[in-house]
């Protein structure tokens, strides 16, 4: 075969839909507002119940097909409607439910860098975890290719923990996300990332998993 024969490699993004992650698409999405930079990635931490890492509950929550009467846990949650762009699970597993070029259900009340409503113009990913656990270093190793590959496709500027934009309202990813790890990894500078965290020790973190 000449090299002018040869198949032309899949971009890594069609659409906003990343060529790495497993599709899994979900109605709980939007348009973003016209001319919103997506400048903000927006990192949680999600199980379903909470601390168990089986099963496909996430999925189903993002598809709305969640069964409130499964568990007591879902009845405290029943009727919630939601969504993140990505779900990276114990294992290292991407999933993507939204475009990154629409908007997801992620981040709700919210302020950073001077903006509201960050839905609007942030890329929300879900850790399968809870807030204040460890997460796995095959989550980081995903997280890590993707966030990099999102900084080349879209003008990303800000990286936060949702508990940096909804301050008193929510709590993840938490202390067991080890930024500095997270930091050294991509090669950002300090100013990608929220005040404090980079000189958090976290090797001294008991929080459960």
């Amino acid at each position: 075969m000449n090299r002018s024969d040869a198949p032309e490699p899949a971009p890594l993004w069609q659409a906003g839909w990343y060529q790495f992650a497993s599709q899994r698409p979900c109605p709980n999405f939007g348009p973003r507002p016209a001319g919103a930079p997506v400048d903000l990635i927006v990192l949680h931490s999600i199980s379903l119940p909470p601390g168990q890492y089986e099963g496909d509950a996430v999925q189903r929550l993002f598809s709305n097909q969640l069964d409130w009467n499964q568990h007591p846990y879902f009845k405290t949650i029943e009727g919630l409607q939601v969504s993140a762009h990505f779900f990276i699970r114990r294992h290292g597993e991407l999933l993507q439910f939204v475009s990154c070029d629409k908007r997801a259900w992620h981040a709700g009340i919210s302020h950073y860098r001077g903006r509201s409503n960050c839905n609007d113009d942030s890329i929300g990913i879900e850790l399968e975890g809870v807030a204040g656990g460890r997460f796995e270093d095959s989550q980081y190793e995903t997280l890590a290719g993707l966030c990099a590959a999102l900084l080349q496709r879209y003008p990303i500027a800000h990286i936060a923990g949702h508990e940096h934009v909804a301050p008193g309202r929510k709590a993840d990813p938490g202390a067991g996300f080890d930024w500095p790890l997270f930091q050294q990894t991509l090669g950002l500078a300090a100013a990608y990332f929220p005040a404090g965290v980079l000189t958090s020790h976290m090797a001294g973190n008991t929080s459960a998993p």
